[in-house]
């Protein structure tokens, strides 16, 4: 059982503020909800919040009320359940806490999820596209094959979540915190990662074309077998990642950090700014492609940084949800 308590009508509400919080609280008690705080003369509403108990959602027969409340009751917030193919677009969901649900298929287009937590729930599928996601906490959730076309994710903390074939093209993921994510099969294009923190993410097979680098940490990564072209890797640091196979045509590597870079089997041959000092300290072999004039070395003992384990997903926990 989830616990909840339950904001509704600000003191001293009447009319449709008093009425959808009492069917507010009457949805959770035909669930067999017990209220546990309970204050009010007939429609003057002294009622603060109501704790009740109630079973884990099922496939939105309870989540669909929770939006239909006069905007002068306060919001609810989704603590786990099932909601599948969800119709969320444009919602307000500044601050929600969703642990261990279930949203897959969901729609989300230009939803505000502004300071959301979105820990250890399964969005795969969902789409999210121009959604504000800013400061959003993603941790241990799997996004496989989501779309986040245009969204605003800049500094997120995304540790250890999935992201397979999701579709990021022209995402604002400035400063966001990735760790240990996995963005295997990733659409990339024309996305903003300036000064993203990427150690140990799965960055393989991703089409990454025009997209902006610089900055980033991205040591110990697999960027391996990804499209690059034209990204811009300008100040970013590459210690340890692993290169093979990409594409980095006219990518800018101007100033990264190359130490240990797994460039071997890699066609930089048309990458720009690289120099003689980068390569010298990355570790290539004879099927290495060079610009013109400089020279790939190779490494003895090469062994790529452990990127750190995905955080565990929480189990659904008992769950208090605050008023504002």
């Amino acid at each position: 059982m989830n616990i909840l308590v339950l904001p509704l009508a600000k003191p001293e509400r009447r009319g449709r503020a008093a009425l959808a919080g009492l069917a507010l609280l009457t949805v959770f008690a035909a669930t067999g909800a017990q209220a546990g705080v309970w204050r009010g003369d007939g429609d003057r509403q002294d009622v603060r919040s109501v704790q009740v108990q109630v079973p884990a959602l099922q496939d939105g027969q309870i989540w669909d009320q929770m939006f239909v409340q006069d905007p002068d009751v306060a919001r609810v917030v989704s603590l786990g359940g099932t909601c599948r193919r969800c119709e969320l677009s444009g919602r307000d969901l500044s601050g929600a806490t969703f642990t261990a649900a279930t949203f897959t298929d969901a729609t989300l287009v230009d939803a505000n999820l502004r300071g959301s937590e979105l820990v250890g729930s399964n969005f795969s599928g969902a789409d999210f596209t121009r959604a504000d996601l800013r400061g959003a906490t993603l941790v241990a959730a799997n996004f496989t094959g989501a779309d986040f076309t245009n969204a605003r994710m800049d500094g997120i903390e995304g540790l250890g979540s999935v992201f397979v074939r999701a579709d990021m093209s022209s995402a604002n993921l400035q400063g966001a915190a990735l760790g240990g994510a996995n963005m295997n099969g990733a659409i990339l294009a024309r996305a903003d990662l300036q000064g993203a923190e990427l150690f140990g993410v799965t960055l393989a097979n991703v089409n990454a074309r025009g997209a902006d680098f610089r900055n980033a940490e991205i040591t110990a990564s697999n960027l391996s077998n990804g499209n690059f072209a034209g990204a811009n890797f300008r100040g970013a640091e590459l210690d340890g990642a692993r290169l093979t196979g990409g594409s980095f045509s006219r990518a800018d590597f101007t100033g990264a950090s190359l130490d240990r870079t797994d460039i071997r089997g890699t066609d930089l041959s048309l990458s720009r700014g690289l120099t003689q000092s980068q390569i010298g300290e990355a570790c290539a072999d004879s099927a290495t492609r060079l610009p013109s004039g400089l020279t790939g070395r190779s490494c003895r003992n090469l062994s790529r940084v452990q990127p750190p384990a995905a955080p565990r997903p929480p189990t659904p926990p008992r769950v208090v949800v605050a008023g504002r």
